[in-house]
């Protein structure tokens, strides 16, 4: 090994060095798939990085990166951090207004952008932008002003800088202990903090992960489609992969994943459980649209693999009857399924960022998809806890990664200490101080318990816990997940602070309820116009009736609004990795929720 493996710009150029001109990143390019090579990208980031020392960026100086995931987000964020450099990467879909608290709070000196959009934006604040000194675009742009410059002209400046050991001196000089990154919270509950990880805590973290799945490899090849701006995506489906030497697909966006999933078969990936959930819709949607024949096997076949699952997680050997019934259910429904999706060759699929339902869970490994849930935070790195092949939980994130060590404390929080945790926030020393105990073990700010086998469950969010009038505790996350692995349901917020029932914003399934009211007669205009349907109301009141069945009384849906239209980034409801605000629809949707609770106040 050429270079220290103690921070991830060695662990990549050692890999390059190695890998050479196989292939490291493939992206869509004119529709269809072009590949980049180890050997290519490597040249790339010496030259960017060069390009940025000729800008004038000394050790520790903050390099912004403005961009959806693209070849080029690779490069420059691998250029800044092997010039010692602290990168700064901002939600693509962040507003001019929160890039500029960002790049303010930060003190951003060089800031990378991908196109004419991104641009923009800055540059309808640049004038609040003070420790900006250039913007580099990823796409060349006509008539931009001075001190904006293309990426092609930058590698050009650093392949004509004289001092072309400068790099290497640079990359030779990195500390562990240097801060890698500043990754900003998304901020559901107010203003952003910048989260400190150093090169440290990003090692200790993606050799814990390999570490709790070491059957990876080389081998492999992985679809990304997370941020890379959110910790999960960073850390698991980039220097992870960079790690094992693993090709990476490029997803060309959320929407678009499941047509990349057929077109690139990946055997790794990391997601957030909403891709989850729209899979699982989409599935039982077709299989309801099925012949009768067709409809009950499949039927036959999910009842087969639902008592099957548990022996298929442990990898444990199934009762003969059973393990006959699978291998049929497999051959006939299983394998096809997986065919159809792109999944045929995976071999596992992460789940983290929040909470999946067990329902849906259980779907996937049972259908020969193995889904492993995972826990962790931006403030560690992220992960604490993922379900592996050999200690297994549903309803869990697993056992903690090696090193880690989790505690619950007496009101039930959730507490870290490990390798993997932050330094702190970025000029917040009070923050700071106030996110640990005084014998230093990191506050999650979530609720949970743990098993005889260490396996960790999560039951909420310390500051989402409802308490209702009647001074009952309620966890909200496990009702919501309950109403949206139903096919009809696309999102669910539960409402009750305070109050002496429960209620719920339910947005549905608009291609489904469409579909199931032209069946029924019911003629609509609008998804607005559907949703006042009486008949669609009375649907629904049927069907939450039925999916609350098994709660208690005081966790019982009381009342309930139909939306009609799903909550988004756009309105600010959702965070960039698909979270609810829930001050935010709280806000927005505040007449709706009173109008629930009228009757109670007269």
């Amino acid at each position: 090994m050429a270079y220290s493996e103690k921070h991830v710009p060695g662990i990549f150029h050692n890999r390059a060095e190695r890998y050479q001109y196989e292939t490291f990143v493939r992206y869509k390019h004119a529709g269809k798939y072009t590949a980049v090579s180890w050997k290519e990208m490597q040249n790339r980031v010496i030259k960017t990085g060069l390009g940025l020392i000729s800008l004038g960026c000394e050790p520790r100086d903050m390099i912004g990166i403005f961009s959806e995931n693209c070849w080029e987000w690779i490069v420059a964020d691998l250029a800044a951090l092997s010039i010692g450099c602290t990168d700064v990467p901002i939600y693509a879909t962040n507003s001019g207004a929160e890039a500029a608290y960002i790049i303010n709070d930060s003190g951003t000196k060089v800031l990378f952008v991908s196109d004419k959009e991104h641009l923009d934006k800055i540059l309808s604040v640049r004038k609040r932008l003070d420790s900006l000194t250039k913007i580099v675009t990823f796409e060349k742009i006509e008539g931009a002003p001075e001190d904006v410059m293309g990426l092609d002209e930058l590698m050009a400046l650093g392949e004509a800088f004289a001092d072309r050991d400068a790099f290497e001196r640079r990359l030779n000089a990195i500390d562990p202990e240097d801060l890698a990154t500043l990754i900003y919270t998304s901020g559901t509950t107010g203003q952003p903090k910048g989260v400190m990880l150093t090169h440290a805590n990003f090692v200790a973290n993606l050799m814990q992960s390999y570490a709790s799945h070491p059957i990876i490899g080389h081998d492999d090849e992985a679809l990304s489609f997370l941020p890379w701006s959110h910790s999960l995506g960073r850390t698991v489906s980039l220097y992870l992969m960079i790690h094992i030497g693993a090709v990476i697909s490029l997803a060309e966006s959320f929407s678009t994943v499941l047509e990349n999933m057929q077109e690139t078969r990946p055997t790794l990936m990391v997601s957030v459980p909403r891709l989850f959930e729209k899979i699982h819709a989409g599935i039982l949607a077709k299989a309801d649209k099925a012949p009768p024949l067709k409809k009950k096997l499949f039927e036959w076949a999910l009842g087969v693999a639902d008592r099957a699952v548990d022996y298929v997680v442990q990898r444990k050997a199934m009762p003969g009857v059973l393990k006959t019934q699978y291998d049929i259910a497999d051959a006939l429904v299983f394998k096809k399924l997986r065919e159809a999706l792109g999944l045929d060759r995976i071999r596992i699929f992460i789940s983290g960022g929040g909470p999946l339902s067990t329902d849906i869970d259980r779907f996937f490994n049972g259908i020969g998809i193995p889904v492993h849930n995972g826990y962790g935070l931006t403030e560690t790195s992220p992960v604490t806890n993922v379900n592996r092949f050999d200690v297994f939980a549903f309803g869990s994130v697993g056992p903690a990664l090696p090193d880690t060590q989790v505690r619950i404390a007496d009101d039930g929080e959730i507490l870290i200490k490990g390798p993997q945790v932050m330094k702190g926030y970025y000029n917040k020393p009070d923050d700071t101080k106030a996110a640990f105990t005084h014998d230093g073990w990191f506050m999650t700010g979530d609720i949970g318990r743990m098993d005889e086998r260490g396996c960790l469950y999560i039951t909420d969010r310390k500051k989402d816990i409802i308490v209702t009038a009647g001074g009952k505790n309620i966890a909200p996350q496990n009702i919501e997940n309950t109403l949206v692995a139903d096919l009809y349901i696309e999102q669910a917020v539960v409402i009750g602070e305070g109050r002496k029932y429960l209620s719920a914003l339910i947005v549905p399934n608009f291609k489904e309820l469409g579909e199931y009211a032209k069946k029924q007669g019911i003629s609509f205009n609008t998804n607005e116009d559907l949703v006042r349907k009486p008949e669609i109301v009375a649907f629904y009141e049927a069907k939450i009736r039925d999916l609350m069945k098994d709660y208690a009384r005081v966790e019982q849906i009381r009342k309930f609004t139909l939306l009609g239209r799903e909550f988004s980034i756009d309105t600010g409801e959702l965070t960039p990795t698909l979270k609810i605000k829930r001050k935010v629809v709280n806000e927005n949707y505040k007449e709706a929720i009173e109008a629930m609770y009228k009757d109670d106040r007269d």
